[in-house]
């Protein structure tokens, strides 16, 4: 013991390399001490600059695991001095605790897909640690209540698993990432390919077992419904850290059809593809969704120069979706090759994004192969976007192969479901999102400004064809562009920070906000679960304040 307190004083000098100037050795051998009293073994610390490299491995190996965008896996980007996995609820809670006791910050870390690196990043100097949910990643099917109880750290993969293992008639609604962790997603909401059908991820949840501040447990019904709305669409690791969700499986037939299909042609004919496309696909019936990717170097349009790229799934045979699509949808030439009929579970793997020839068994594994560099953005869409909307986007992305856009349609249940039923707004009204991307690889990582550059002036470009008064985003695509939280110390001023707050929170959730803060005060009065693009809590001795 005494070598293992050695070494966390040594990783205080390369926290100092870091700058964490708050950092102190008793706050380290306080959370060891902890940690070890609570019998949790399974956690590494911050090593100390060439001095144990094994320890150096085994940390790095877990804090890069889970690290998706590898814009925040560069050596200048602030570390956790210790990475904590617990393993059981006991151990979760205790976890948390003993993060309190150490004056640690804590960061919450699911699949490690924030596209801003907030499940494992802290940019505002102060010391933290990452609790990573990968070990509670288990998922319990019932099919007599057709819920599953799905642990906080398991991904979208591998709860789509173990419904396929207990049913060939039901599924979830959520992303077709099979990575993304459950937590984060359904906490900022959770789109998906079944969400015209059925709304949501966070739509179909119907319990939820909350870890606070103080390491206590509440379910939905102890939490209260202001906390257990805020849970749902209100952002990920802002609450405490959900152990388990509670979701409702949905109905989905033994056959559906899938297709992604690519259209070249010269710019007239690809703007003439998505003009069409964003008068029919928001008002297809809801048993379809039809996405749409445009770019100059898109993968599965296999040519450069501009194309778009359909992604098409429909809940029945493909010649029900065939003359759909032919009677709406015309231009698209779609043929019979091109549509495939198969089982709810294959269109999981075919959507995936994983390699051909994956498996179902494939949408268990956690670890994404192709990493690259990557920035975001999003809008929101309430009016058809006019001719020179679209030319102006085909033009900028005509000269940057290395981004593009995707819109994905709304409409169905999307529209039917009130924008206050739980934190996530963006309902009637809205035809479709619009997603901005740009990746880039180490090579290119010199020019990462450049790109950064490219895809604001994108942005900006598109401002007077996008939703306006606020111009609304989605807080699973998170981007720091909207605004950031200022460092706030012992509380103070946050009145002031839940006005500073309101600057992106409005973008977010509209007029939902002011109800988060109101829930954030009741779970989490001392704003331990926070990030960049926190949801602050107002003191609950302000006159304004009232708890509803």
């Amino acid at each position: 013991m005494l070598y293992f307190l050695k070494r966390l004083c040594l990783v205080c000098f390369l926290l100092l390399f870091f700058d964490v100037s708050l950092c102190s050795c008793a706050s380290l051998r306080t959370l060891a001490s902890c940690l070890d009293h609570h019998n949790i073994k399974n956690f590494t610390t911050l090593p100390y600059k060439e001095r144990d490299q094994s320890s150096s491995y085994n940390y790095f190996k877990i804090l890069n695991f889970s690290i998706q965008n590898l814009r925040f896996a560069e050596p200048v980007i602030p570390k956790p001095i210790a990475i904590v996995l617990p393993e059981s609820l006991e151990q979760l809670q205790k976890s948390v605790a003993c993060c309190r006791e150490s004056s640690l910050a804590i960061r919450v870390r699911c699949g490690g897909h924030s596209y801003e690196g907030t499940s494992y990043v802290a940019d505002d100097g102060t010391p933290f640690v990452i609790i990573d949910m990968m070990n509670m990643n288990h998922v319990w099917v019932d099919m007599e209540t057709e819920t599953a109880w799905v642990e906080g750290g398991a991904t979208l993969g591998e709860t789509y698993y173990a419904i396929s293992q207990a049913s060939n008639e039901h599924g979830f609604s959520a992303g077709s990432c099979p990575t993304v962790g459950v937590g984060g997603h359904i906490g900022g909401g959770g789109f998906g390919l079944l969400s015209r059908k059925y709304g949501l991820a966070a739509d179909n949840v119907a319990d939820a077992l909350l870890v606070d501040a103080d390491g206590k447990l509440f379910n939905r019904e102890t939490m209260g419904e202001d906390v257990f709305w805020a849970i749902r669409g209100g952002g990920g690791g802002l609450w405490g850290i959900v152990y388990a969700w509670k979701i409702q499986m949905l109905k989905v037939p033994q056959l559906v059809t899938s297709f992604i299909i690519s259209r070249t042609g010269t710019k007239s004919h690809v703007a003439m593809l998505v003009n069409k496309w964003q008068y029919v696909a928001p008002k297809l019936e809801d048993n379809f969704y039809l996405s749409c990717f445009v770019g100059a170097g898109l993968p599965q349009a296999k040519t450069t120069g501009l194309s778009t790229t359909f992604k098409g799934f429909y809940l029945g045979p493909k010649a029900s979706a065939i003359s759909i699509l032919n009677q709406a949808f015309p231009e698209l030439g779609i043929v019979e090759e091109e549509c495939i009929e198969m089982s709810w579970i294959q269109s999981i793997v075919f959507f995936s994004g994983l390699s051909d020839g994956a498996s179902v068994s494939d949408l268990k594994n956690r670890y994404l192969e192709e990493k690259e560099y990557f920035k975001a953005k999003s809008d929101y869409v309430k009016k058809h976007v006019p001719p020179v909307g679209i030319e102006t986007a085909l033009d900028i992305l005509e000269k940057e192969p290395k981004g593009h856009v995707i819109l994905d349609p709304y409409g169905g249940k999307m529209h039917n479901i009130s924008s206050e039923s739980i934190a996530f707004p963006h309902r009637r009204g809205n035809l479709f999102t619009i997603q901005y991307l740009i990746y880039w690889k180490e090579g290119d990582n010199d020019k990462s400004s450049d790109y950064v550059d490219w895809i604001r002036g994108f942005y900006a470009a598109m401002t007077p064809f996008v939703s306006w008064g606020p111009r609304a985003a989605y807080i699973n695509y998170m981007d720091f562009d909207l605004g950031v939280m200022e460092r706030i110390s012992n509380g103070a001023n946050m009145k002031d920070a839940v006005e500073h707050a309101r600057v992106w929170g409005e973008k977010y959730f509209l007029s939902n906000y002011d109800r988060l803060v109101r829930a954030k005060t009741l779970i989490d009065p001392d704003n331990v679960f926070t990030n960049e693009q926190g949801i602050p809590p107002i003191s609950l001795t302000t006159p304004n304040f009232k708890a509803q």
